[in-house]
Parts: structure tokens; C-alpha cells; sequence
């Protein structure tokens, strides 16, 4: 499984939003300068997830966007799922298999399991978390 952009740059986005919560709504400007993302693509993302409830918009000289969800309630994995949708690293894991032979084919076995490990490894890592560790670093957030 790789990550789009749309994933990595929405967990960013979300982070920014969290570190920057105290100082009321923060404009769509400000989260693509600091993040170096394109205004128009972060609009878009911001879109997406106010439109799945985690973030919310506010209009006027003093608006911008604000998260929704604390942010030790909102997981990587809620996150990454909203932005692209399952996180099955093969088209056969999911659900109905598109395989006649999934019941027997014991490498699909494997790749669910990576899938579970990846959904528990996002799962367990919320925005809240990734607040603490970029407090916990000398060196601002990767830009990447």
C-alpha cells in the first residue's frame, strides 16, 4: 500500500489544525504556507474531510477551518480511510472476494494479514499522538 499525496498531506493538514487549535480558525492560506501544499489541492482536501465531519469551515474575516474531532479521538487510520478509501493492500481482501479462489489461496491469507497490521498500526496513532511527538522534537514537522 502507498499513501497518495491526498493521505499524507490531509494527516498533515489535521496536524497543523491541532497544533494551531488555541488560536482559533486557521485560514486556508496559513495551513498551505506551512505545509507547502498547494491552496487549491489543500481546498479540496479540506473539502473531503469537512465533508466526513473532521474538520469544519467557518466563512468571514476571522474564518477558516477548525478540527471537529478532538484530537486524540481521531485516528490515522479514520484519517487515511476518508482520503482513500480501504486500506487492503490487494484488490481480494475486502469484502466478497473477486477471486474465484480465494477460499484456497493461502497468499491472500498474508496479504490480509498485512492488512490488519496496517489498519491496527493507524488505528492505535491518532492526531492527538502526533501533536506529543512534534512537541517532543527540536526539528518542526516533515514537510514531505
Amino acid at each position: 500500500m502507498k499513501l497518495s499525496t491526498r493521505g499524507r498531506y490531509a494527516a498533515r493538514a489535521l496536524l497543523d489544525l491541532a497544533l494551531h487549535q488555541n488560536n482559533g480558525p486557521t485560514s486556508l492560506k496559513e495551513i498551505a504556507a506551512r505545509q507547502n501544499v498547494s491552496p487549491k489541492y489543500l481546498d479540496q482536501i479540506l473539502s473531503q474531510l469537512r465533508n466526513a465531519g473532521i474538520v469544519r469551515a467557518m466563512r468571514g474575516s476571522k474564518g477558516g477551518f477548525s478540527l471537529a474531532v478532538e484530537p486524540d479521538n481521531l485516528t490515522l487510520l479514520k484519517v487515511i480511510t476518508v482520503m482513500e478509501g480501504r486500506t487492503a493492500i490487494v484488490d481480494c481482501v475486502g469484502e466478497g472476494a473477486i477471486c474465484e479462489r480465494a477460499e484456497e489461496c493461502v497468499t491472500r491469507d498474508v496479504w490480509a494479514d498485512v492488512g490488519t497490521a496496517i489498519d491496527q498500526v493507524l488505528g492505535a496513532i491518532t492526531i492527538g499522538d502526533l501533536v506529543e511527538r512534534t512537541k517532543n522534537r527540536s526539528n518542526p514537522p516533515c514537510p514531505r
